[in-house]
């Protein structure tokens, strides 16, 4: 058999394999169930967990006054990354283990377009320093110094980010921490942001102060395209929440898009991508508290929502209406 045939009709088999019957998906239990598909024509906006901040909210009035996409994105998200409460994001996260902040984030437009700021210190707004990276440079990524000097040329003050509430409990941390960052849901809480428009274009965005205690120089998936966030307008998109590095080495995201793309409904590429980390990460089903989970969104406005613990949330606008839900779990 030629090379070319042979490979036509490897690709074709992918294709049909990853194609779920719907007699073999699998129910979920949970404290959530998905939302049925969307009566309107949108705007919806979808994120992860409930900050306590109008984002959803302030995306869809951006673009009903006429906002891009990528408009919304940034003034929905900048409310998480200026609430020093949240420890999490921007300038309420916490520090690594050297006492560094160090900020992460990416987006994706409806063209494909993608920016990524990395290691990124004293900005207060990392998603929309990536955005500038989208749209004035020709690359898809700036990471620590570098995109430091990027976002000061672009006019972004450098702060002290470190708020009273992450000093100390930096100082806490070190009385007993053995230099090890814990692995649960108290430290993880990334939020990652799909959203679609009245004319159906999608586009994403995420950010994140990263894992506390983390080693000096660590990235986690949230600014990493595939791994932490994935959009295609012709398809929809994912975007996840927990244990970084379990997310990045399945390239989770991408992989929920691709299996939408093959017919798969969004909770149930959500699965594929939660028992592909398990399957090729088996350590993490001993670990009682990790978490890892995604949120989809499909352009027929379908919604998926799934953790291999109970813990995670995430929060929607569709309809006129705000909703925040108890996602699906596997491990009950």
């Amino acid at each position: 058999m030629k090379r070319q045939e042979f490979l036509r009709k490897v690709t074709a088999a992918g294709a049909v394999a990853a194609m779920v019957p719907a007699e073999r998906l699998m129910a979920f239990g949970g404290t959530g169930s998905p939302p049925p598909p969307a009566s309107g024509t949108g705007p919806i906006a979808l994120h992860t967990w409930n900050f306590n901040q109008p984002v959803n909210q302030t995306a869809v009035r951006t673009l009903e006054e006429g906002g891009s996409l990528l408009d919304a994105l940034e003034r929905g998200i900048a409310l998480v990354e200026a609430d020093p409460k949240i420890t999490s994001v921007g300038r309420g996260g916490f520090p690594d283990r050297d006492g560094h902040l160090t900020l992460d984030a990416c987006v994706m437009d409806e063209h494909g377009n993608a920016g990524s700021v990395m290691f990124l210190e004293h900005i207060m707004h990392p998603l929309a320093v990536a955005r500038r990276v989208l749209e004035k440079t020709p690359h898809v990524i700036l990471a620590g110094d570098g995109a430091l000097q990027f976002a000061q040329a672009e006019g972004f003050p450098r702060e002290d980010l470190l708020t009273d509430t992450a000093k100390k409990a930096y100082a806490d941390w070190l009385k007993q921490s053995g230099y090890q960052p814990p692995i649960d849901r108290t430290n993880h809480d990334t939020i990652g942001m799909i959203l679609m428009d009245r004319k159906g274009n999608m586009a994403g965005g995420c950010s994140t102060s990263g894992a506390a205690w983390k080693m000096h120089g660590r990235v986690g998936d949230s600014p990493v395209i595939g791994a932490g966030l994935y959009v295609d307008s012709d398809i929809g998109g994912a975007t996840s929440t927990g244990l970084g590095e379990a997310v990045i080495k399945v390239a989770g995201s991408f992989l929920i898009v691709e299996a939408m793309r093959n017919g798969v409904p969004p909770q149930d590429a959500c699965k594929m991508a939660i028992d592909r980390i398990i399957s090729r990460q088996p350590k993490y089903k001993d670990v009682d508290n990790f978490l890892a989970g995604f949120i989809a969104l499909n352009k027929r406005g379908e919604i998926g929502a799934l953790s291999y613990r109970k813990g995670l949330q995430y929060s929607l606008w569709r309809d006129g209406r705000a909703s925040v839900v108890d996602a699906e779990y596997l491990v009950k």
